[in-house]
């Protein structure tokens, strides 16, 4: 007898809190892997596409809503054994965005939360949960080689450190802080200078900032391959 795969659509959404990484996760209320951390995400149903079935399940185990999102196909997973149920092909969905709010756990969903991404995190998730994780981190930080999302994540207008602080959470690196400004000045039309200054912290205060009109770098604020690297340049 033939077995026909099962289509589910996971999330991975990220966002910055309290100056840390943090990617939405829920803690599973039934089997497999019952009490244990896993991405939001569900299975399709009849008359939906997958794109409807992440929004959804978002909705349903979190509370959050896909509308403010966008919500970006970033893999298809096929392993046989990637549930332990039957077979199950995934399409994993990313999201980045800043200022979300906290999620709220709905049916068989014991709780949900956001947890920083380091590597005790990857060890905890079930399923293949950390390879769909790692693999969207990745085209995130390739996102913010290419585009302007950077910026989204600062509250206008903004200095120049905080928007470097921005690149060193997501791409997990040091950017020397006057490289860094030259660069994203160089840059024609990403950052536009908002005629005023002003501090969060102690120190001079620093010129203000608001995101220009560019929306593609083309790769000008590429990273380095090595995590925690120092980027002079």
């Amino acid at each position: 007898m033939i077995e026909y795969p099962r289509l589910t659509a996971d999330l991975v959404v990220l966002t910055i809190r309290d100056d840390r990484l943090k990617v939405l996760l829920v803690v599973r209320g039934r089997q497999p892997f019952k009490g244990r951390l896993a991405l939001p995400g569900g299975f399709l149903e009849h008359g939906e596409s997958l794109e409807e079935t992440a929004a959804r399940e978002l909705f349903e185990e979190t509370g959050l809503d896909a509308d403010r999102l966008h919500l970006k196909p970033t893999g298809i997973y096929s392993d046989p054994e990637r549930d332990p149920r039957s077979r199950v092909i995934t399409v994993s969905y990313l999201a980045i965005a800043p200022n979300l709010e906290m999620p709220s756990p709905g049916d068989e969903i014991l709780s949900t939360d956001w947890y920083e991404v380091d590597d005790d995190l990857y060890m905890n998730l079930a399923f293949d949960h950390a390879r769909i994780l790692e693999d969207a981190l990745e085209q995130a930080r390739a996102l913010l080689e290419q585009t302007s999302i950077g910026t989204t994540f600062c509250k206008e207008p903004f200095t120049i450190s905080e928007l470097r602080r921005v690149y060193e959470i997501i791409m997990d690196i040091q950017w020397n802080q006057g490289n860094f400004q030259n660069k994203v000045l160089g840059i024609e039309g990403f950052l536009e200078y908002s005629g005023e200054k002003g501090s969060k912290g102690p120190g001079r205060p620093g010129k203000l900032y608001r995101a220009g009109p560019v929306r593609k770098l083309n790769g000008l604020m590429k990273r380095p391959k090595t995590a925690g690297t120092l980027v002079e340049g």
